[in-house]
């Protein structure tokens, strides 16, 4: 049975269903009755775990590999890191949910077998603001293992494209001023991945998606830490039945491991290390 959470007051109540199987992400996010989340309208990379995951509001890559698979460094039997990394469809372990009277939380723990065998926890905190509008989200990646590995991570945040009209636009602040149409790119997809740190305010980026017809016109807005998730990643997809469209705070830029790493920007966490990410969402 997945975890409930619940926020907001009787005219804007949402709550956010938690998924124990695949390591505590989020199958459903309901406003006022309406799921935001793309349901079976979502395009299948032929991997199980993914499929089921892109059905919900929210998964996890990593936290050794974000993206398309690469081969795993240092390893000649062409072994390579699974589609949007290893965590994703992994069973949380323990998990506590905050007692009734208490403000609403859920915390959990997950360990994780890595592609290059080494292993990794990630220690999650999911809870509402005080101001009991705004969903946050706490985690921390530690290596358990015996050897350094490289920590990626990305936040997949699908949103049903149902949902979109002629007025929803992308704005954020690493854009400024500038206003996006939610159909960018050309055709039926579209993506891009920019800097997040441009316009953050005190090391936190923001970016917003609506307005909703189906919300009564307010609009999804995230916010998130770019000390380890400087840059935004948006894709959409609209090719058949698919009509799916992901915001996606990541720790790296769109580019292949080898380049990343080339370039400096694949830091090891050696083993007792660990790395923290935050976000946070809600719909005003």
């Amino acid at each position: 049975m997945p975890i409930r959470i619940s926020g907001g007051d009787r005219k804007d109540h949402f709550h956010i269903l938690l998924d124990r199987q695949s390591a505590l992400d989020i199958g459903a996010f309901v406003v006022d009755g309406v799921d935001l989340s793309p349901g079976t309208a979502i395009p299948s990379d032929g991997d199980r775990r993914i499929d089921h995951a892109l059905q919900g509001f929210f998964f996890t890559c990593g936290p050794d590999h974000v993206r398309h698979p690469e081969p795993v460094e240092g390893r000649d039997d062409e072994r390579t890191f699974p589609l949007h990394g290893s965590l994703c469809g992994t069973p949380v372990g323990e998990n506590q949910i905050s007692q009734p009277g208490e403000p609403p939380s859920c915390i959990a723990r997950t360990e994780v077998p890595l592609a290059n065998g080494g292993r990794a926890s990630v220690s999650r905190r999911w809870a509402v603001s005080p101001d009991n509008r705004e969903v946050t989200l706490s985690d921390r990646v530690t290596n358990t293992g015996d050897t350094p590995f490289a920590p990626m991570l990305m936040y997949h945040m699908n949103i049903g494209g149902r949902l979109a009209g002629v007025e929803t636009q992308i704005c954020g602040t690493m854009f400024g001023d500038e206003k996006r149409g939610w159909r960018f790119g050309e055709g039926d997809r579209g993506l891009f991945c920019v800097p997040a740190t441009p316009g953050a305010e005190d090391g936190w980026a923001q970016v917003v998606l609506g307005p909703f017809e189906a919300l009564a016109g307010r609009s999804l807005v995230v916010r998130f830490s770019t000390g380890t998730l400087p840059f935004l990643q948006i894709w959409r997809c609209q090719i058949g039945a698919a009509n799916v469209i992901g915001i996606e705070p990541v720790s790296h830029r769109l580019a292949k491991r080898t380049e990343l790493a080339a370039s400096g920007e694949m830091p090891m966490l050696d083993p007792g290390q660990t790395v923290e990410y935050a976000l946070a969402f809600q719909v005003r």
